[in-house]
């Protein structure tokens, strides 16, 4: 268990806000950005790491979108085809569930 910065899993202020409102308490990336029990703060509010899992693009939900701060599934494939250069939605793409919560 590491103290990591908030930039290394959470992309853009946006994020973090909404991670201190508590309506972001997950993010899926490319890759595995941090370890379970791995802590990070936000403005004086730590959040720990509880869940680092293995998914596909396929597995996610509309629920899984939410916890991202989107409100569905079609509005999160929408930012990442916005964010991503020749982002192309592959239901077999390899992602990390980063799921996390504040202390």
């Amino acid at each position: 268990m590491s103290e990591i910065e908030p930039d290394e899993l959470l992309p853009n202020d946006r994020m973090k806000q909404q991670a201190l409102e508590g309506e972001v308490t997950q993010i899926h990336r490319g890759h595995q950005y941090a370890d379970e029990g791995d802590t990070f703060t936000i403005e004086n509010t730590t959040f720990e790491v509880r869940e680092v899992s293995d998914r596909t693009l396929g597995d996610l939900t509309d629920e899984d979108a939410q916890a991202e701060g989107m409100d569905d599934l079609e509005a999160y494939r929408q930012l990442l085809e916005r964010a991503h250069e020749n982002f192309e939605w592959d239901d077999d793409s390899e992602i990390v569930l980063h799921r996390f919560e504040q202390r």
